[in-house]
């Protein structure tokens, strides 16, 4: 079973990478774009048939390793 873990900064911390991407799109003419955040995205092969049991291991390993729940939030997507 496949596994999509999105990883984003909560609201309220500072996205320097994001603000940098969205100032350097803004001096390249793309002016319509009003904010920018940066993410990762976790693509997991997980050894289970059970959706249930898939987003249990998945949600610890978010909370353990992947993710910094201080700072960042996260979604979970079972495809």
């Amino acid at each position: 079973m496949k596994a999509i873990v999105n990883i984003y900064l909560k609201e309220g911390v500072l996205d320097t990478q994001g603000k940098a991407t969205h100032h350097a799109l803004d001096s390249l003419g793309f002016d319509s774009v009003s904010d920018v955040r940066i993410g990762k995205q976790i693509i997991l092969e997980v050894d289970t048939k059970d959706k249930a049991e898939a987003e249990e291991q998945i949600k610890d390993m978010a909370e353990t390793l992947l993710a910094n729940t201080v700072i960042e939030d996260y979604t979970i997507e079972i495809v």
